[in-house]
């Protein structure tokens, strides 16, 4: 019998969640202690978004899977979809502990790296420091800060699959298949594709590396049974997540990083992003020196200098006052480097970039060679188009990678090789005997580190300290910008001293630990306070107290005067447009329906209609209103979409009704036929009268008569996934709705009878309906949805009896022989 020892099997895991939570819950504590919460803008802006889904959710228990409230109408998949087959999101849940979802992220991030330690052998001890590092590390910080949760959710699996994976490669393969399994579903679940395709990268790397290793060894056969449970395992993962997938590879096909129908000789891809928007934030080259020193390019856009700084003396010297020298300073623009936005440098921990170079001499290349071709292939990514020939060629060829923005954020597959390399090789260095070997190692690895980093402060006063932001300066004098390079300068110096303490502290630790002159539990308490200093104090420089506010919802989305002013409309459905930055804004969304809205996936053609109607009507109207014309009867589209009223601002007189618009739906006379995209596009900007339509004959079959326009049509009922209207005419017509055609789950009948509908306008839905009275209805009913819920359903559930099983099994094995 193997007996479970309470103080060295369970005590130590225990201690280290209970760290987990203490780090967790202290970092975020205005939450906790004063009820506040993040000021996230991509939280806010998908709040906004996603009202109308849940206000509908919370009137009927059901799922609203189509919403008005951004871009004229879309698909709600990738805005607030509750998947009921999705049974994964009750591990999530628990493993959260409870937690607010920012600690939660952070705390997750922590026992997911924590596991991968321990199925890569090492001690609670080492696998606490490790984790702490990884879920610490600025790159998660302020991600969570901004709002982008589910890239930050993504990231704290990813270490989780990695473990399962090894499991299995180790010969632990029940175990790593439940494990990865398990782990694929909640990665997948996090719904932020960007890193898990950057995910997908490092484990190939993962599994060359072991092809190469059974090559070696003759071991093919037991390699490929490996690789076969790891699929199966993926395969369950994927399959607990099959409606989300279904849907989202659906709509992907429509979406703006879908392929276009517009045919250009500027246009090099028929599908993806465009270039220049994908590789805009591309990390500068020079930029991966913030793994030594934070500071190094000048820290966040905008940082607050003291009234000591360079700049602070400056401003004294020249005449202005306290206040104002306080303002100036509160927002200096401190970064240089060439990217055009950052909130803060991308820092792993200079000691954890120490032990890596560490691991390079007291490691089996075996060992770290996968782990060091993931850390350069991240870097070689994130470096977009400062590093052109490569990337370019990835954005060509590379399969899906035109479909990700910010390639940056390929930085994660680093963020994870780093600090499971850096670990691996301190818990290689403590093992074993002490000897000159070591001694030998540790003082290479100090002075590479300690020597880059005193260059790099040396020869500062050679930089130019200018960056991209400068173009924005010219109107400031000389003094300032001489100011403004010397506070540069001086925080890259400052940090870098900071840097060269941390390498000197942790060097030392492991040192007299190795040499037997601390005992490991002090070892080990040394190395997580330094760990925790370095990342904690440089992370508290993007979270502060300010970053924390109550009420933040009913601040941001008070309702105006305005919006009263439009809400007491009582028609069933109409649109507003913001003429404020309206493709970029979902406060608008979060009371009424919008033209525009805010979403990095919006509909391709919508997008395309953006860029060649609506951003044109959009200027008429505030040209119109400048010169206090209200006559909108030229604004073809604008009217189409039925955008009854114009807002600019907060007030109530500064909504502006339009008395133009098309309504809900209206008959036309005539329809012109076009043969291509760029035709209909073309046709439908130039529309002047609603009696006509545009429809592509090359893609829908429609009669060449006149319709009739005697009669009408109002809207009976609507609710985001349903519309239903009464109409009647003299003779035959042909209708347009004031709707987005999406070809995927819309149902259309008359008077109960199935009726094709088809594009018209080039975003709108048309029909040829009979003469005399009758109901139409549209009903949103995607099979990827329904079908695919069921499909998921059926896999979360032997998902989560394999992992119950798999748990009772290990339970048992570990119990007796």
């Amino acid at each position: 019998m193997v007996k479970i020892d309470f103080k060295t099997d369970v005590l130590p895991h225990l201690i280290a969640l209970l760290i987990f939570l203490f780090v967790s819950v202290t970092f975020y504590y205005p939450m906790f202690l004063e009820g506040k919460e993040f000021g996230q803008h991509d939280i806010l802006q998908g709040i906004g978004a996603n009202q109308e889904v849940r206000d509908f959710r919370a009137e009927t228990g059901e799922e609203a899977l189509w919403t008005n409230s951004m871009f004229s109408g879309m698909p709600a998949y990738l805005i607030s979809v509750r998947w009921s087959g999705e049974l994964i999101r009750y591990v999530q849940q628990i493993i959260s502990f409870g937690l607010p979802r920012e600690p939660a992220l952070t705390f997750i991030s922590f026992l997911s790296f924590y596991i991968l330690l321990l199925a890569f052998n090492m001690k609670p001890g080492i696998a606490l420091f490790g984790a702490l590092a990884y879920g610490l590390n600025t790159f998660n910080i302020i991600s969570i800060e901004a709002g982008h949760i589910w890239k930050v959710r993504a990231m704290a699996y990813m270490p989780l699959v990695v473990a399962g994976i090894h499991l299995v490669f180790k010969g632990r393969k029940i175990l790593g298949f439940a494990l990865t399994a398990l782990a694929m579903a909640l990665e997948i679940q996090a719904n932020h594709l960007q890193i898990t395709y950057y995910l997908a990268l490092l484990l190939l790397i993962y599994g060359a590396y072991h092809l190469y290793e059974a090559i070696q060894n003759k071991e093919l056969k037991s390699l490929s049974l490996k690789v076969g449970i790891i699929i199966l395992a993926v395969v369950l993962g994927f399959g607990a997540n099959f409606g989300r997938l279904w849907s989202t590879y659906e709509y992907g096909k429509y979406s703006s990083r879908g392929p276009s129908d517009l045919v250009s000789e500027n246009r090099p891809k028929e599908s993806g992003l465009d270039r220049d928007y994908v590789f805009r934030w591309s990390h500068g080259i020079g930029e991966t020196f913030t793994f030594l020193i934070p500071n190094f390019y000048g820290g966040p856009s905008q940082s607050e200098l003291s009234p000591d700084s360079e700049l602070g003396k400056a401003l004294r010297k020249n005449g202005l006052n306290r206040n104002q020298i306080d303002q100036q300073l509160k927002s200096v623009p401190t970064y240089w480097g060439q990217q055009p936005i950052v909130a803060g440098p991308i820092y792993p921990g200079v000691i954890m970039i120490f032990f890596c170079v560490l691991g390079f001499l007291v490691l089996p290349k075996r060992t770290y060679l996968w782990l060091l071709i993931g850390i350069i292939l991240s870097l070689m990514l994130a470096w977009g188009k400062n590093l052109s020939f490569f990337n370019y060629f990835m954005f060509d060829y590379f399969p899906g990678y035109d479909k990700f923005r910010s390639v940056s954020m390929a930085m994660s597959i680093a963020l994870l090789c780093i600090p499971l390399f850096a670990t691996l090789s301190v818990n290689k260095f403590l093992q074993g005997e002490f000897s000159k070997e070591k001694i030998k190692s540790l003082l290479i690895a100090g002075s590479i580190v300690l020597g880059s980093i005193l260059i790099l402060i040396i020869f500062s006063s050679g930089f130019n300290f200018k960056g991209a932001v400068d173009s924005q300066l010219g109107n400031l004098p000389d003094w300032f910008i001489r100011a403004l390079k010397k506070d540069r300068q001086g925080l890259l110096t400052s940090d870098g001293i900071r840097s060269l303490f941390f390498i000197a502290s942790s060097a030392a630790v492991i040192y007299f630990w190795a040499k037997g002159k601390i005992k490991p539990v002090l070892g080990t308490a040394l190395l997580i306070t330094l760990v925790l200093a370095d990342l904690w104090l440089v992370d508290r420089r993007f979270i502060e107290e300010e970053n924390f506010i109550r009420n933040r919802n009913r601040q941001f989305f008070s309702e105006s005067a305005a919006d009263k002013s439009i809400l007491n409309d009582q028609n069933l459905h109409h649109r507003t447009l913001n003429l404020l930055n309206p493709w970029n804004e979902s406060t608008t969304s979060y009371f009424h329906k919008s033209v525009g809205g805010y979403h990095g996936a919006k509909m391709k053609r919508y997008q395309e209609l953006i860029d060649a109607c609506l951003s044109n009507e959009t200027q008429e109207v505030i040209t119109k209103l400048q010169s206090g014309s209200t006559d909108f009867s030229s604004l073809s589209t604008l009217n189409m979409l039925n955008a009854k009223y114009f807002k600019f601002g907060d007030q109530a007189q500064q909504v502006i009704p339009n008395g133009s618009g098309y309504g809900n739906a209206w008959f036309v006379k005539n329809v012109t036929h076009v043969n291509s995209a760029n035709e209909e596009l073309e046709q439908t900007c130039e529309l002047s009268t609603k009696n006509r339509a545009v429809v592509d004959v090359s893609r829908f079959e429609i009669s060449s008569q006149n319709y009739s326009t005697d009669g009408d049509i109002r809207l009976l009922e609507y609710r985001p996934n349903y519309l239903k209207y009464e109409f009647s005419n003299s003779g035959n017509g042909f209708l347009v709705f004031s709707e987005v055609y999406y070809p995927e789950g819309w149902i259309s009948k008359i008077d109960g009878e199935e009726q094709e509908h088809i594009r018209t306008n080039y975003v709108l839905r048309g029909m040829e309906v009979p003469s005399g009275k009758h109901v139409i209805e549209f009903e949103f009913r995607p099979e990827a949805y329904y079908a695919g819920n069921k499909i998921s359903l059926v896999s979360s559930v032997l998902l989560l009896l394999i992992t119950v099983g798999v748990i009772f099994i290990e339970f048992r094995k570990t119990k007796s022989e």
